[in-house]
């Protein structure tokens, strides 16, 4: 039996954000996270020669204050670089031809007609109650944003986003304050797990690797988590920062009611697909990412802000339905290198929430079924997915149930 002041289900950016806190108010923190490494979505695949690339999570802002506050707490801020100048490029790809554009020339892309006659009556709708598709349709009209910004906002979170809320609980775009002592938009010299990394390694926090929850129970006073190798760690404070389904499926037979809350938060798979070309096999320019029209993937996302001499890397988020074979035969078309000359590939799976219009009710009930208790819940499921996102969620269970 092994026993801690607080336990961590979930060593992705939430749960050692939560980690974080309760290590720095003086708990014993054990988190037992089931991959090999920590980071859940951001993960930094890193090669023995040094070269490193995103696979999830891919940029960091200086908005982004929660974030930061452990970068500079677990002593990283120092590994920050900024994001070079392929960050303002980007391709359209459609009908197997690929359009260069930068953020200015996106307007040129949009019909001026349509636009002119949606915009007036547009701009003064109010956000609440619209999905991303009503709102921004009704801005710049339906034909502008089916065949632009629908994609665009699709490559965001690797998923149709038409149906998102676009304000609220489950948002994409949300304003927050700037700190200024930061570069605008940045990325770490080893990437963004380093600050996983770092928080796993700080005071009073240990993790526990390859290790997976199985089911989650009240003894007395405290928590038990059961893991798959027969163990129970207890402790008087549990967090939960896994998928809504590992949530659920964790406290179905103790706290059915939150189990029932959890389960109804719609999810989606997304596989991911890493290549590392040499600068010579590589046709197109620098850019951050490539975002297509009607296709497998949602985007393929760059190194290129972060220029190698000698390497470029991608990472093509698809869809979950799609087969491997598949997969590798868009990623070889796209990159125009055959399949068996993709090198080392680099593959993931990752469960991402689908917030819809009254995602915000439904956090609210989730919220309701831990009132009062010393369960904390935290993910990408609540304010949104972006990595303040998850966060301010984690510092806000911690005030909850640890201040």
């Amino acid at each position: 039996m092994g026993t801690a002041d607080v336990i961590v289900v979930g060593g992705g950016i939430s749960g050692l954000a939560f980690a974080w806190k309760a290590g720095q108010a003086g708990r014993r923190v054990r988190v037992l996270e089931g991959d090999q490494r920590v980071g859940g979505c951001l993960h930094s695949h890193r090669r023995p020669d040094g070269y490193w690339f995103e696979m999830g999570a891919h940029t960091a802002y200086n908005s982004y204050g929660g974030f930061l506050d452990i970068a500079v707490g677990a002593g990283v801020a120092g590994k920050i670089i900024q994001r070079g100048p392929a960050r303002s490029r980007f391709g359209l790809l459609r009908a197997g031809h690929v359009r260069w554009l930068t953020p200015p020339k996106i307007l040129l892309q949009l019909d001026w007609l349509e636009a002119g006659l949606s915009f007036p009556a547009g701009i003064f709708r109010k956000k609440e109650g619209q999905t991303v598709y009503s709102y921004y349709s009704g801005l710049v009209g339906r034909r502008n944003y089916d065949r632009l910004f629908s994609p665009f906002f699709a490559a965001v979170p690797s998923q149709k986003a038409d149906g998102f809320p676009v304000e609220g609980p489950g948002s994409l775009f949300k304003k927050r304050p700037r700190r200024e002592e930061f570069v605008r938009s940045f990325g770490f010299d080893g990437g963004l797990q380093l600050v996983c990394e770092a928080a796993a390694r700080s005071r009073g926090v240990e993790v526990e690797t390859g290790v997976a929850a199985t089911h989650v129970s009240r003894a007395g006073s405290e928590y038990a988590v059961t893991t798959a190798d027969g163990r129970t760690v207890t402790a008087p404070l549990l967090a939960l920062a896994v998928p809504p389904p590992q949530a659920a499926a964790l406290v179905r037979e103790d706290l059915p009611e939150l189990a029932t809350a959890l389960a109804r938060v719609a999810t989606t798979e997304v596989e991911s697909v890493g290549v590392v070309l040499p600068r010579d096999r590589c046709w197109m320019p620098e850019c951050a990412f490539l975002v297509p029209v009607d296709d497998l993937f949602f985007s393929a996302v760059t190194r290129d802000p972060f220029p190698d001499p000698r390497l470029r890397a991608f990472a093509f988020h698809f869809k979950g339905a799609v087969p491997r074979a598949d997969r590798l035969r868009r990623v070889s078309e796209v990159l125009r290198v055959p399949v068996g000359e993709l090198g080392e590939l680099v593959e993931q799976r990752r469960v991402l929430p689908s917030p819809a219009l009254g995602h915000g009710k439904l956090v609210a009930e989730i919220d309701r079924c831990l009132a009062g208790g010393k369960l904390a819940v935290t993910g990408n499921f609540f304010g949104g997915l972006a990595i303040e996102d998850c966060v301010a969620r984690s510092n806000d269970e911690w005030r909850r149930v640890g201040g």
